[in-house]
């Protein structure tokens, strides 16, 4: 079995190990939010809770955009209402889970002085987010295709 103490990873400065821990806190206090949140029953539009106005883009087109529904699977992820978060938008149920995955590594990272299993940070984070992109931009494709052959929105 594999020492994770002893693991190798990206070497942090004080203030980068500082960063991590209020990254951490930040999106601790993200899912706090979250959960204060309740879901659109619609499946999107519970941003529009929070005084923010109706997406654009579904206003202008008269569809949705690839993020459409992130922040109604964010709250039903913080409920634990997964199979709820994915009909919302499976990319916010992946980010979601990505962030609550960060919040502990935020925190060992900082902890230890190096970034956990991570030694090119730049690489790492341009793979995680092309990966939530493209599943964003998949989910948003699919559901064009869904609801323009059964007449929806």
């Amino acid at each position: 079995m594999m020492d994770i103490s002893r693991a190798s990873g990206f070497p942090l400065e004080r203030r980068s190990r500082w960063l991590l821990v209020a990254w951490g806190l930040l999106l601790l206090g993200g899912f706090c939010f979250a959960s204060w949140l309740d879901p659109d029953p619609r499946g999107f539009g519970t941003h529009q809770r929070l005084g923010l106005p109706p997406c654009t883009f579904r206003v202008l087109f008269h569809i949705p955009c690839p993020s459409c529904g992130m922040t109604t699977s964010f709250a039903h992820f913080s409920r634990a209402e997964f199979a709820a978060a994915w009909r919302a938008n499976p990319a916010g149920l992946m980010l979601a889970i990505l962030c609550a995955m960060q919040i502990p590594w935020c925190w060992w990272s900082a902890r230890h002085g190096r970034l956990l299993a991570v030694s090119q940070p730049a690489e790492t984070a341009t793979w995680l987010f092309l990966t939530v992109t493209g599943a964003a931009l998949a989910n948003w494709l699919v559901q064009l295709v869904v609801n323009r052959s059964v007449g929806g929105w």
